[in-house]
């Protein structure tokens, strides 16, 4: 039997399973989600679905449903309760006073519009997403519009628990 080569992986592929261990630490078990964001082939934060600071979480006491009533007629539903891996990641480096400015976000899946629109604003210059959201419309447009870089690993649509929102 003939040993394979080692394969080294990318620097895209070394990120983006960083981010699927960061998203083990996740607190809500509908999407259990992290990223990443790096510059210049350094890691500069990390960021993971869970409550805000000092509050439950839904792995705790279970999750906070709100439904989203869209122009289309189409109802969703969302849990509440956590902060998104990208806006954690955002947070983290303004309270560490680390700009973002060039970086690239490695993400599990599309980021929602609120993070998209985070995203732009902070400097993030490239977006990877392992997989497309399934609400991903309005985050892409938003993306192609201010210039910033939005790539697929796979282009397939992310499925996760109890997919409403």
């Amino acid at each position: 039997m003939e040993e394979q080569a080692y394969k080294r992986p990318s620097w895209d592929e070394y990120f983006m399973e960083i981010a699927n261990t960061v998203a083990t630490r996740a607190t809500c078990d509908r999407g259990r989600s992290g990223c990443v964001i790096a510059r210049n082939k350094q890691i500069l934060v990390t960021g993971y679905v869970g409550s805000p600071r000092g509050l439950q979480h839904c792995d705790e006491i279970g999750h906070l449903m709100k439904k989203v009533y869209h122009e289309d007629g189409r109802i969703t539903q969302h849990c509440m309760r956590t902060v998104h891996a990208e806006q954690n990641a955002i947070c983290q480096a303004a309270r560490l006073g680390i700009p973002l400015q060039g970086a690239t976000i490695y993400c599990r899946m599309t980021p929602c519009r609120t993070c998209a629109m985070l995203i732009i604003n902070c400097g993030i210059e490239r977006v990877v997403c392992e997989r497309k959201y399934h609400d991903s419309q309005e985050s892409e447009t938003m993306f192609l519009q201010s210039g910033v870089s939005l790539e697929y690993v796979y282009n397939e649509v992310q499925e996760y628990k109890d997919q409403q929102g």
